[in-house]
């Protein structure tokens, strides 16, 4: 009797000890933030690994919802109104579960309280369609990333063995920076650089462009990067000879600043213009 109540203890402690122990979690979460258009895209998710299991088409079989992870929901959190594969969705939370098919994936936009285990069709926001993209090398453990982005656009990447499906989130800024910049535009205080930058990088009208960069060189006449910026919009405009002058005080600049990215910069253009 006295050994097994020393055995019962001995357990007790074993399992109070053990609860107590911290131990590498077999699926980690992971988040990942991505400033986009004016705000930022934020995901959540937890990442399994293979270990030498066989994955799409047998644990995560064709034709099952997934969670796209492990664990609890996987969740895309997106700060302001956007498309995913054409399909608007509004600023906010979601859960992302996925029908994996071999030669296409289902991904859905659901409700952030929707799971695998209490899905419903009412709670789905929105669904595309994703064409999975076969590697020449394997992705041990399961991955979310961003890929190539642009100011309107931003890739999604899911990634696992030797599949990788993306997806692509756009936003349509262009109507909110244009109203932002006219309204900035009659204060006191004027960001002639950032708005001389924006039309040039968006096709906007060039001749308001040079204006405001004349503008912004006499506010910051050894700035470089703000030459260069009037060089490149007096090129866009024809205008070759006063490109290159601009650009040759912008390279005298940047060497002085010694730096070697702008010289570089100015060096190509004004070759470019020759």
């Amino acid at each position: 009797m006295k050994l097994i109540k020393v055995l019962a203890f001995s357990l007790l402690t074993w399992s109070a000890t053990a609860q107590g122990i911290k131990v590498p979690t077999k699926s980690p979460l992971q988040t990942i933030k991505q400033e986009f258009a004016l705000s930022s895209v934020e995901i959540e998710y937890s990442r399994p690994s293979a270990r030498g299991r066989k994955i799409f088409g047998d644990l995560e079989a064709y034709g099952k919802l997934w969670r796209t992870g492990a664990n609890s929901q996987t969740t895309i959190n997106f700060g302001e109104d956007v498309k995913v594969n054409g399909k608007p969705l509004k600023a906010g939370k979601y859960t992302i579960l996925t029908v994996i098919g071999e030669q296409n994936w289902k991904i859905r936009f659901c409700t952030p309280e929707t799971s695998v285990f209490n899905f419903k069709e009412e709670n789905v926001v929105a669904t595309i369609d994703a064409k999975p993209i076969t590697l020449p090398f394997d992705i041990e453990t399961f991955t979310i990333m961003f890929g190539a982005q642009t100011d309107n656009s931003l890739e999604v990447n899911i990634m696992w063995e030797r599949t990788v499906v993306p997806f692509t989130i756009t936003a349509d800024i262009d109507q909110k920076v244009m109203a932002a910049i006219d309204k900035v535009m009659t204060g006191d205080s004027k960001p002639y650089f950032a708005a001389a930058s924006y039309y040039l990088d968006n096709g906007k009208d060039l001749k308001k462009a040079l204006e405001w960069a004349n503008k912004a060189v006499e506010q910051q006449p050894d700035a470089f990067w703000v030459s260069h910026t009037k060089a490149k919009i007096q090129a866009k405009l024809g205008d070759k000879k006063g490109a290159i002058a601009t650009a040759t005080q912008s390279l005298a600049q940047a060497k002085a600043a010694k730096n070697g990215d702008y010289v570089a910069l100015n060096e190509k253009l004004i070759a470019s213009l020759k």
